[in-house]
C-alpha cells in the first residue's frame, strides 16, 4: 500500500537534509559538494530526478541543475539536452520580431498554421543548430560529466527530442554527446513509426533507447499501451521503454509491474509519478492509483539496476518546488528501507 497524504507530512519534517552550497557556479557547487557528496542509492535501487523539467523553474541551466540535486541529497539525473547544448556553447535563437497579438482561438478549434515566414525562420534555425551540432568536439560534453561526477552525481540518462526531423549525421551525433556525458540510455518520445530507423542507430552505438509514454493508449503511434513498447522492441534489440508509471496508470487504468517484470532488460528507467485510473489527473504522491512503493519494492526485491527517476508533476499549492522534491525522496527512501 502506498504511502497516504499524512504520512507524507510526517515524512517531511525529517525530509532529506540539504548539502550547503557555494553561491559561485559551477567551481562553488562543487567545491561544497565534494565536502558531503550525496547518495540516493536506496536498498539498491539508483533514485534520481529529470532535470531540470521536474524544478519547475527553480533551476534553469545545468550549474542550477546540479546544485539543487546536491541539495536534495541525490545522487543522479536524467538531464535535458536544452540544457546541456546551451552550456556546450549552442548559438541562441534570435528573439522574434515583435507582432500583434492574434485573436484567442474558440475553444475546441484546432491551432492556427505557421506562417511562411515562421516555417522560413524554423528551417533557417535548423540549419544553425545542425552545423553547431556536427562542429563538436564532445570537449564540453566531458567537461560537464567531470562538473558532476566530482560532485557526486552522474548523468545517467540524456534526454533528446530524436525524432525524422534529425539528420543521420545528428543522430550519430547525439549517441557519441551521450556517451561523452556518461549517460547508460538516452530518452526521448518519436512516434512508434520512427523506432525502426531510430533503433538502427541503436544498434550501431551498441546504447539503448527509451521510448517515453502518456496516457494516450488509442493512437498507433503513441507509446501508452504495452503493445506500442512491443512493436518498436520488434525493430531492434536495443529500442526500450523509459516507462512513466503514473501515465501508464491513468492510460490503462492497470498496474504497470507486469509490464516491468516481463520487460526490464529493456527499460532504461522509470518515471515516478502519482495519477489515477481512467485519465485521472496528477495527484501527490499517496493521493493516487500509481502503486509507487510496490514498484520501488519490485525494483529493490529482484535488483533492477535502472533507475527510478523522482518526475515532479502534480500542482504545488502552499509550497514550492524544492519542498515536495524533498517528500518525493524521503518517500522513496522509506519506500526501500
Amino acid at each position: 500500500m502506498d504511502y497516504s497524504r499524512r504520512d507524507l507530512g510526517k515524512l517531511a519534517l525529517g525530509a532529506v537534509p540539504g548539502v550547503m552550497m557555494a553561491n559561485t557556479l559551477p567551481s562553488g557547487t562543487v567545491a561544497a559538494a565534494q565536502a558531503a557528496k550525496p547518495n540516493s542509492n536506496f536498498g539498491g535501487v539508483q533514485i534520481g530526478i529529470i532535470a531540470p523539467y521536474s524544478f519547475q523553474g527553480m533551476a534553469t541551466t545545468v550549474q542550477d541543475v546540479l546544485k539543487r540535486t546536491v541539495e536534495l541529497g541525490l545522487s543522479a539525473v536524467e538531464l535535458r539536452a536544452a540544457e546541456i547544448e546551451i552550456f556546450a556553447g549552442l548559438p541562441p535563437a534570435p528573439a522574434a520580431p515583435a507582432t500583434p497579438a492574434a485573436p484567442a482561438a474558440a475553444p475546441g478549434a484546432a491551432a492556427a498554421e505557421p506562417t511562411a515566414a515562421e516555417l522560413a525562420s524554423q528551417k533557417q534555425r535548423g540549419a544553425v543548430v545542425r552545423k553547431w551540432r556536427l562542429s563538436q568536439s564532445f570537449a564540453k560534453y566531458r567537461e560537464l560529466r567531470q562538473m558532476y561526477e566530482s560532485a557526486g552525481v552522474s548523468i545517467r540518462i540524456a534526454r533528446l527530442a530524436l525524432n525524422d526531423g534529425w539528420t543521420d549525421e545528428e543522430i550519430d551525433y547525439a549517441f557519441q554527446a551521450a556517451k561523452a556525458l556518461g549517460a547508460q540510455a538516452i530518452n526521448c518520445e518519436p512516434p512508434v513509426s520512427q523506432t525502426k530507423r531510430l533503433g538502427l542507430f541503436a544498434d550501431k552505438h551498441q546504447m539503448l533507447l527509451g521510448y517515453h509514454n502518456h496516457a494516450n493508449v488509442t493512437s498507433v503511434e503513441a507509446f501508452g499501451r504495452p503493445g506500442s513498447w512491443e512493436q518498436a522492441f520488434f525493430y531492434s534489440p536495443r529500442n526500450g521503454a523509459n516507462l512513466d508509471i503514473g501515465h501508464f496508470v491513468a492510460g490503462n487504468s492497470a498496474s504497470p509491474i507486469p509490464f516491468i517484470q516481463e520487460y526490464h532488460q529493456r527499460i532504461t528507467g522509470l518515471h515516478l509519478k502519482d495519477r489515477r485510473i481512467n485519465g485521472g489527473p496528477n495527484v501527490p504522491w499517496g493521493e493516487g492509483d500509481t502503486p509507487i512503493r510496490d514498484v520501488l519494492q519490485l525494483m529493490k526485491r529482484e535488483k533492477y539496476t535502472f533507475m527510478a527517476t523522482i518526475e515532479l508533476e502534480y500542482r504545488v499549492d502552499g509550497s514550492d518546488a524544492m519542498a515536495e522534491l524533498k517528500k518525493c525522496v524521503e518517500f522513496c527512501r522509506q519506500a526501500l528501507a
